[in-house]
């Protein structure tokens, strides 16, 4: 199976990107299913019902969130009508929603869908992120109740990231990191088969402080000193994540590959390719 995962979707631009550019990506890519980040989707935090429905009639099969999962109040009521949206496991014990789901490829193949987030750095403290992903990855072992199983684990800090991907390797085809909004250059298959990448990256301009338009932050950073709101920036958005192959009997990944398309992200040789 070829699972497409793409990172944060960050404002206007990265909203456009998916429009434009994901069904041409998933054919380009035979990708069989595709996973979108979905968390900073409007105006740079949390995803209006509007939006979400937007990108998956664009090509996504199945949305994640974060920890702005319902920094939109609509999507309290909208993800209980939506089971392609995914919220963090341990996000909160009364969440709308749910941290999981299992989904089909048109073959008919089955795959898991999860997502924690981490907490060292945090905004707040999250419960654990491993009890929870152990007791998803338990009822569905790859290669038995489904034939592949992604975890997107949403942390700022990468050695947290690592250490699940390590905690999870065997036992799932994929774990991605996302929220940091920077593709890292690890992509890797672990000893005992599991995909790995620190961070996907955002859908989004690059051109920009992660995401943001560089006024405001750079102001901040340079005086300690506050006056305008955050904005995305808004100019051409690059789609980053990664395409990752799997073998459908044990579940594990064959093949890794980063994926970059358009934008300021030029890669030397592009996924698929």
């Amino acid at each position: 199976m070829r699972i497409l995962f793409l990172g944060d979707v960050m404002g206007r631009a990265g909203r456009r990107a998916i429009t434009e550019r994901l069904a041409t990506l998933r054919i380009r890519l035979k990708a069989d299913f595709v996973i979108v980040n979905a968390e900073n989707a409007s105006g740079g935090r949390g995803i209006t019902a509007g939006h979400a429905q937007l990108l998956l009639e664009s090509g996504a099969d199945c949305l994640t969130l974060g920890d702005h999962a319902f920094d939109q109040k609509d999507m309290l009521a909208f993800i209980d009508r939506e089971p392609r949206i995914i919220r963090p496991l341990n996000f909160a014990k009364d969440a709308p929603g749910r941290g999981a789901g299992v989904f089909s490829d048109p073959r008919g193949r089955k795959i898991l869908v999860t997502q924690a987030l981490g907490q060292v750095f945090m905004s707040r403290p999250y419960d654990d992120p491993f009890s929870a992903l152990d007791a998803v990855l338990r009822a569905h072992p790859p290669g038995g109740m489904v034939q592949a199983a992604v975890v997107d684990i949403h942390a700022e800090a990468t050695s947290e990231k690592m250490a699940t991907g390590h905690f999870c390797d065997g036992r799932s085809s994929l774990v991605v990191g996302t929220h940091t909004h920077v593709p890292t250059a690890d992509a890797q298959i672990l000893t005992r088969g599991t995909a790995y990448l620190s961070d996907a990256g955002m859908c989004g301009d690059y051109d920009s402080v992660i995401g943001m338009d560089k006024a405001e932050p750079l102001r901040r950073f340079v005086t300690g000193m506050a006056r305008d709101r955050f904005t995305p920036a808004e100019g051409d958005a690059t789609l980053a994540g990664v395409l990752v192959e799997t073998d459908d009997r044990s579940g594990l990944a064959r093949r890794i590959e980063p994926v970059r398309e358009g934008g300021r992200l030029t890669p030397s040789h592009p996924a698929g390719g």
